[in-house]
């Protein structure tokens, strides 16, 4: 896929800077109608994700699961980051993101027979997105400083690629580890700023992160991966038919969605773009939260397999598998909700580290009870975050309200 970084902003080669395809920093950036529309292809992945992990739900399945998230979050934020860092309304930008898009739509199609008969048609079409967009971009920028981020990014797309073109050939573990590898790599290498022979690693000056417009296309991705969560919740209830207690399975999984995205825009899901603002290395806060969110993203698809069990089977009788999936999701989620917090405040807040310690000490007891009672420990866990949140924010600012109001009290009683 596309890179993010490039250079200054300043166009150099024939064509002149009024040429570059980059995007103008003079005005505050948004997300356009296409980056948007990009993200719709993210509802069919994570539904069929979700779906999938519903049908496997055992340790190697949440593992094969997550090997599939891997590259489909890879796409998302490499096209993000090329989208802040070039003009999204330039035609040849367009085409990029289209192109992308068409690339995932075709995977998360190809999502449930992955690891069998559509192993060739995943891994394919990953490869020919991530080398397409790469040397796509490449010639878009081939006459302008950006040509060397383009090449490094190519280079090293490509050989994280190869491990998944040989991942077909083998069936079982060998090749879910050699996909498991590939991905590995290709988070490694961006980690190390793509070092390539000849041009040395990418200057961390050129990676030229626009707070409000990557904290802004997080925030629009989890909206993304939460509705989501609303749809395969409201599918299954369709088709299970109502009932008190499925009704009442349902009515959780969506106060459980309520809560995840109350918990996440609280306070370093607000302050992300300040961050990255601020930080003299936009990229590392950058690249630490497409880290966090692809945590709090697996947490949510976990989150949707765990509100299809607990809609399917709501009274049934407890098994291991059910009681870990309803509540590994918010965990996962927290987990990753807690790197953001490191992130923009350099310190974990209390409640998700309580939360998780809640979390796991009911899971035992869970273990003899229904998948209902599993969701409503995981809603409790959730809502005792959200009143610790509700109560910390008073007791920083409830003293700076009181101060503001004694001079008019005083004027009162003048």
């Amino acid at each position: 896929m596309g890179m993010p970084p490039g250079g200054t902003g300043e166009g150099t080669g024939r064509g002149g800077p009024e040429f570059a395809p980059l995007r103008s920093r003079e005005q505050p950036l948004r997300a356009n109608f296409l980056e948007l529309f990009f993200d719709l292809a993210y509802i069919f992945a994570f539904a069929q994700l979700s779906a999938y992990l519903d049908a496997h739900l055992d340790w190697a399945g949440a593992g094969r699961t997550l090997v599939l998230l891997l590259p489909l979050w890879w796409v998302w934020t490499l096209t993000s980051w090329a989208a802040d860092m070039f003009d999204p309304d330039r035609v040849a930008i367009q085409g990029l993101i289209l192109l992308a898009m068409t690339g995932v739509l075709v995977m998360a199609v190809a999502v449930p027979h992955a690891y069998g008969s559509t192993r060739a048609v995943f891994a394919g079409v990953y490869t020919a997105t991530q080398i397409g967009t790469t040397g796509y971009l490449g010639l878009v920028t081939r006459h302008f400083t950006l040509r060397r981020p383009a090449g490094r990014a190519l280079l090293w797309n490509s050989a994280t690629t190869l491990p998944w073109l040989a991942g077909i050939f083998y069936s079982g573990t060998a090749g879910e580890l050699l996909w498991a590898f590939g991905s590995a790599a290709a988070y490694a290498a961006l980690r190390l700023r793509w070092p390539t022979p000849g041009l040395g690693r990418t200057p961390l000056a050129e990676f030229r992160l626009a707070g409000e417009h990557v904290s802004e296309r997080y925030r629009q991705f989890l909206v993304i991966a939460l509705g989501e969560t609303i749809l395969t919740s409201g599918l299954e209830l369709s088709h299970r038919g109502f009932d008190a207690a499925r009704t009442v399975a349902f009515l959780n999984a969506f106060a459980v969605t309520v809560l995840v995205a109350r918990i996440y825009i609280y306070r370093a899901g607000e302050l992300l773009e300040s961050a990255i603002k601020q930080s003299p290395e936009p990229a590392q806060p950058g690249q630490a939260a497409a880290f966090s969110h692809l945590v709090m993203a697996a947490g949510v698809v976990i989150i949707a397999a765990g509100d299809d069990v607990g809609i399917a089977h709501p009274l049934g009788h407890a098994r291991p598998a059910w009681v870990a999936v309803i509540l590994a999701g918010p965990a996962l989620f927290l987990a990753g909700r807690a790197l953001l917090d490191y992130t923009v405040f350099a310190r974990v807040s209390w409640t998700r580290v309580i939360g998780l310690a809640a979390l796991a000490a009911a899971s035992p007891a869970l273990l003899a009870a229904p998948p209902l009672a599993s969701a409503l420990s995981a809603t409790a866990a959730l809502t005792g975050i959200v009143a610790g949140n509700a109560v910390t924010w008073r007791r920083k600012h409830q003293p700076r309200a009181r101060e503001a109001l004694i001079p008019y009290s005083n004027d009162t009683k003048r």
